[in-house]
């Protein structure tokens, strides 16, 4: 049992917004609550969340805080939490679930109530009627269900199917049944068979998803898997790839992104002279990625500083960091950095000269002089004697400075060879035939990593560029692939995925694998509200103080985060408690190349892929029929499934799970949506 007292930074309003949580919690132990749902959630915030009436001055300066506060309070009741006293002080509790599945049902409702919210919004309920609505494309009169496969069709040929005894057979009907493709979907592309844009049958499908959908900073690749062995070749799933969350400590280990990982790997090593040669060459690349113009000119260090730094000198670095980073956030001069013009070197040096890069620049320079000073001091070298090196491994300052390494060697790598599997399923019928897996399976194919170079190879490195003054470009290879499951269990669409790569014209020794790394921790965001998040935003707006996020690339990771964060504290609620959400989910890492730790320590340039990047269009196909073999065939012997596949009808009026599920109200007002539009038709 979790509990966590509120005593929000109320003065006049703070017994009202005791009583109206006092309220919230008669109707919660009156069973009102008992299963938290959209209606029960909606019908707190009509009633409990209303603006005050005729408030003094006083009341007024702390009714957003109040209306933020009791927003918090209804967010976490969603997530399970209950009210259980407040009288000295508002204080909830989080009741452990008795099973598994009970922790399942409540992650799913919470998901779905913020689900729910989104697709009322009039902007969503219009585009889900307009992908619905038959349109004259190009190629004919299509909606979004020309990309749905009939479920009676599918489970018919699958039937046929069955009637045959010999292996090779089946598996020749199975190609023609079934024949999966990756298609990335670009910004402006159109379907070749139905006109429909890309981007938007992507978008239709994802809102078939238990989780809202929510648009992510930094790179991405939306993918659909399509099937061409039906008319308009129908979507059989959807993916998306994103920039790979900075701070995951359950991977990060895994990986060696740390002290320990690196010092393990050293200890490993027969000899010192290749660890300290990598030691050096990094520490000294760090250095030189620092533009300095500036800094030599301000007279903070000078040349000969760089090669025998002394700690005045680092202590003036940390100071004018400090300095720089107050002015930001005083005067961030968002403008200059959210300008898409940065081309030229002249450019890069004005934003390398804002005080937020300044800051930045004084800071690494000044960790990175303090580790170049340590180990002048310790003798580290290439020729030292074995044992010199194994005391130095179990040195703690020696460790810490290695680890400081390894965090910036991951800050180089994590946004650019690595990514995160953002979305990863099957739709209707598909999903009954764990099409789930064929989309894990196919985002390993070489066309993936093939379509991310293509997309990323030439892109500049922003931060980068403005920390180093100059255009700065990395090879975008990608090596590593991680995701984390909705729900705390193994057993979910990624576990036991793996294909061993001799099926795929690889190794016969090696195997492409969902591997299981941990849970995560079960901080994050979701769980706030978008009334909550408006909220938080305009506080954060109002404040006097200089902001310490202002939404601008370099600022720091998960901006979001921050100002969740930084509101929460402005309210005076406890930070690190209410971020925690309580759903830990199971991490999973997915290497694309054998060598991929080396590659992402920096050890090693280039990757040895597990599958070769010849042909991928061939090796995609090679992953489909090993899916086929591995899981669908399996899957048609079960019982009832060819009965689950034919329920996906496209015959009117459509029964098909691949179509978005609207609440009850929502129905009626896409009725009214397609009345209105029959009108201007008319």
């Amino acid at each position: 049992m979790q509990s966590v007292e509120l005593n929000p930074a109320l003065r006049t309003l703070l017994p009202l917004f005791r009583e109206r949580c006092a309220a919230i919690q008669k109707r919660q132990d009156s069973g009102q609550g008992a299963l938290v749902t959209a209606e029960f959630v909606n019908e707190l915030r009509r009633t409990h969340l209303t603006p005050l009436v005729s408030p003094n001055r006083a009341e007024l300066a702390e009714e957003l805080n109040l209306l933020a506060t009791l927003s918090i309070v209804v967010d976490l009741i969603t997530q399970g939490w209950r009210i259980t006293s407040t009288e000295q002080a508002v204080v909830l509790e989080f009741p452990e679930c008795e099973s598994t599945e009970a922790e399942k049902d409540r992650i799913r409702r919470a998901h779905l109530i913020e689900r729910e919210a989104q697709i009322r919004e009039p902007s969503v309920l219009e585009f889900v009627s307009s992908m619905e609505k038959r349109k004259l494309t190009p190629k004919g009169w299509h909606s979004i269900f020309s990309l749905m496969r009939d479920g009676e069709e599918l489970a018919s040929r699958l039937c046929e199917i069955g009637r045959f005894e010999n292996p090779q057979t089946q598996a020749e009907l199975l190609a023609r049944t079934i024949r999966p493709y990756i298609q990335v979907v670009e910004a402006d592309a159109v379907c070749e068979h139905t006109g429909l844009r890309l981007n938007d049958i992507w978008r239709y499908f994802r809102h078939t998803w238990v989780t809202s959908y929510k648009s992510v900073p930094g790179r991405t690749m939306m993918i659909l898997v399509r099937d061409a062995a039906a008319p308009n070749h129908p979507v059989i799933g959807i993916a998306s790839l994103a920039s790979s969350v900075v701070q995951q400590s359950t991977r990060d280990s895994w990986i060696g992104w740390d002290a320990d990982g690196v010092v393990e790997l050293f200890r490993s090593a027969q000899k010192p002279k290749k660890c300290v040669q990598w030691l050096l060459s990094k520490l000294d690349g760090f250095i030189k990625a620092v533009y300095l113009k500036d800094l030599l000119r301000d007279n903070l260090l000078t040349r000969a500083d760089l090669r025998r730094p002394s700690s005045e000198v680092i202590a003036k670095l940390l100071k004018d960091s400090d300095r720089a980073i107050r002015h930001h956030r005083l005067y961030p001069n968002a403008a200059m950095h959210k300008s898409s013009s940065g081309t030229s070197r002249n450019e890069w040096m004005e934003r390398a000269e804002t005080s937020l890069f300044r800051s930045k620049r004084s800071k690494q320079l000044a960790t990175m002089l303090s580790i170049r000073q340590l180990f002048q001091k310790l003798g580290l070298s290439p020729e030292m004697p074995v044992t010199e090196w194994q005391t130095l491994l179990d040195s703690s300052r020696f460790r810490h400075a290695v680890g400081q390494i390894a965090r910036m060697v991951k800050a180089e790598r994590v946004g650019i060879n690595m990514m995160d599997i953002a979305i990863c399923g099957a739709v209707a019928p598909y999903n009954v035939l764990l099409g789930g897996k064929l989309v894990c399976l196919l985002l390993c194919s070489p066309e993936v990593v093939k379509e991310y170079k293509a997309r990323y190879g030439e892109q500049t490195s922003l931060i980068a560029s403005c920390m180093r003054g100059a255009s700065v470009r990395r090879d975008a290879e990608l090596v590593l692939l991680c995701t984390t499951s909705l729900y705390g269990s193994a057993l979910n669409q990624y576990s036991r995925v793996k294909v061993p790569t001799v099926q795929v014209g690889g190794d016969p020794a090696e195997k492409i694998e969902y591997e299981w790394l941990g849970t995560s921790e079960g901080f994050g965001s979701f769980h706030f509200s978008k009334d909550t998040l408006r909220m938080l935003v305009t506080l954060l707006g109002r404040s006097k103080e200089a902001r310490k996020v202002n939404s601008i690339f370099g600022e720091g990771v998960n901006p979001l985060m921050r100002k969740i964060r930084e509101g929460l504290s402005m309210l005076g609620l406890p930070a690190d408690v209410l971020l925690k959400h309580n759903s830990r989910r199971v991490v999973y890492g997915v290497p694309l190349a054998k060598n991929f730790r080396e590659f992402l320590l920096g050890l090693s340039d280039s990757p040895r892929y597990l599958i070769p990047a010849s042909r991928p269009k061939h090796r995609t196909e090679l992953l489909a029929e090993y899916w086929r073999q591995r899981w669908l065939l399996k899957r048609l012997r079960k019982p009832g499934v060819l009965e689950q596949v034919a329920r996906h009808t496209c015959v009117y009026p459509m029964r098909h799970g691949a179509r978005v599920q609207l609440p009850r109200d929502s129905q009626e007002a896409m009725l009214d949506l397609w009345a209105a539009d029959e009108a201007r038709s008319e």
